[in-house]
């Protein structure tokens, strides 16, 4: 049996499920695809289909995901020169990449993680853009399978572009409606939460092709 999350994927309305899956990954293409090869039977069958849409994304797939990602401070660790050296490198990497740095840092703990970000960020400074372009491509498909396995193990779907439209709605009518939950971490990713755009808010799509905010008629 898949996990929750995945089960209610795969049986969601097609604007549910693309909804949620582009809390993943900003590319409407990767996201078409994900949608059309439903169902997915397990958790390794899904993250298998999004790395073969990644491995497909054009480079305009690529920089319409990547408009979507925004660079997340990491936790307060390091001291003050370490992190004025942090921002100055991000600034030096967004004014010639001309998109938001990503790297997935699930292997990494909070102490690694800002040693591999300046080391990552220094390294990457030096790519020409076709070189930087592959690597921030694999960068972003790893986040992607972070982002999947949190969706997949949800109890609900959170969905881009509707303000927290949930999948399923809940069963009693006039029950109160579930809190906003607080945007997971990212497994280490340096763009932990969902792209921009996904915030929270309370309204909800009722299972009949409606979308309700609770308290109103």
């Amino acid at each position: 049996m898949p996990p929750e999350g995945l089960a209610l994927l795969n049986h969601a309305p097609t604007v549910v499920a693309e909804a949620a899956l582009r809390s993943c990954c900003g590319s409407r293409r990767w996201v078409r695809r994900m949608t059309a090869h439903r169902p997915y039977p397990t958790l390794e069958s899904l993250l298998a289909a999004a790395d073969e849409a990644a491995y497909d994304l054009t480079s305009a797939d690529l920089d319409e995901a990547l408009a979507g990602e925004a660079t997340t401070a990491l936790a307060d660790r390091g001291n003050l020169a370490a992190h004025t050296a942090l921002r100055a490198a991000h600034a030096a990497y967004e004014a010639k990449f001309q998109h938001a740095f990503v790297i997935d840092l699930s292997a990494a703990g909070p102490a690694e993680a800002l040693d591999l970000t300046l080391v990552s960020l220094h390294q990457r400074l030096g790519h020409e853009k076709d070189e930087e372009s592959a690597v921030t491509a694999e960068q972003l498909r790893r986040i992607c399978r972070a982002r999947l396995r949190r969706l997949a193990a949800a109890t609900d779907l959170p969905a881009r572009g509707y303000r927290d439209l949930r999948f399923p709605p809940s069963s009693a009518a006039g029950s109160a409606p579930a809190p906003p939950r607080a945007s997971p971490g990212g497994a280490g990713s340096l763009t932990p939460g969902p792209p921009r755009g996904t915030e929270p808010t309370a309204r909800r799509y009722d299972g009949r092709g409606r979308w309700t905010v609770p308290g109103r008629a």
